[in-house]
């Protein structure tokens, strides 16, 4: 039984630095399985399986034979598992930061007076940030007035129509 909870304390020691060294052991078992192989899915799998070997032999009272058995297919379920919960993590995508598409059809106020066909400065609101851009307009838009965004040519400028009230 001792080789058993040798062999868990060992997967655990392995997690554990694996954790504290954030991926820096892993360049030992690079190239292996298509990348399948981490530290973690190791350590799992050995944590697992000396652990539950030492539980089949203790409590269960096997034989070797049968507690190997037992703790290799544990280790092998909880290293499936590891391997498919890391998966599940490093997929994970964010959302979308914001575009210069997503201020079209907005409103917003003049900070600068903005001269026909020239430009001028808008404080529009980018995902709920307060955000200064060029503008530009066909009509003259004094400083203050309501403006809505029909355009948004390049990322820090956008075309605008003053809002009728």
């Amino acid at each position: 039984m001792a080789w058993f909870l040798g062999l868990g304390i060992t997967g655990v020691v392995l997690l554990a630095l694996s954790l504290v060294f954030d991926g820096v052991l892993d360049g030992a078992l690079d190239g292996t399985l298509d990348g399948g192989l981490s530290l973690p899915v190791v350590a799992g799998f050995l944590a697992m399986t000396g652990f539950a070997g030492a539980i089949a032999m203790g409590a269960a009272g096997a034989g070797p034979v049968a507690a190997t058995a037992a703790g290799a297919v544990s280790g092998a379920g909880t290293g499936w598992l590891t391997y498919r919960f890391s998966r599940v993590l490093t997929r994970d995508r964010t959302a979308l930061a914001p575009t210069g598409d997503d201020l079209v059809g907005t409103s917003g106020s003049v900070v600068t007076a903005i001269p026909a066909g020239g430009y001028g400065e808008v404080l529009l609101r980018l995902a709920g940030q307060p955000v200064k851009f060029a503008a530009r307009s066909a009509v003259p838009v004094a400083r203050g007035a309501e403006v809505w965004v029909e355009a948004a040519p390049s990322a820090t400028s956008v075309v605008v129509r003053p809002v009728d009230h």
